[in-house]
């Protein structure tokens, strides 16, 4: 058991972004077709909460922590009211923020058993499609 370790990330930005920027380096660094999220009483964001795959457990915790936005994925209508507009709640899609998870693995296990031979997946296994 590791109590320190949580299920999702905070982060700090150096430089804080108007939300309308930051949800747009959102859909280009995680190539969302489409971005659903709230529009809270946030002008800058600075601080970042992040939960891949299904986050909306994580919304108490992220609010709790001071982010000014809570990135995750498969939100239901009613949990975007959670927040009452103190912090923006984004959902990028499921596969697009767990996608990077498939190169941290593959560095952690070749960092622990350097004699394996790993081998990672480049099928991309979305079946979401926008139609914008």
């Amino acid at each position: 058991s590791y109590p320190a370790v949580g299920t999702g990330v905070l982060g700090v930005l150096q430089t804080p972004l108007p939300v309308n920027e930051f949800l747009q380096l959102l859909k280009k660094v995680f190539g969302t077709g489409a971005i659903r999220h709230t529009e809270g009483r946030v002008d800058l964001v600075r601080n970042v909460a992040l939960c891949g795959g299904a986050g909306a457990f994580l919304i108490p915790a992220a609010l709790a922590s001071g982010a000014n936005i809570f990135v995750t994925a498969d939100l239901k209508y009613h949990d975007f009211f959670a927040t009452r507009h103190s912090m923006v709640l984004a959902d990028i899609g499921h596969y697009e923020s767990e996608q990077f998870s498939i190169e941290l693995l593959h560095d952690l296990i070749v960092q622990k058993f350097p004699t394996f031979a790993v081998q990672k997946t480049a099928v991309i296994t979305n079946p979401v499609r926008y139609y914008l």
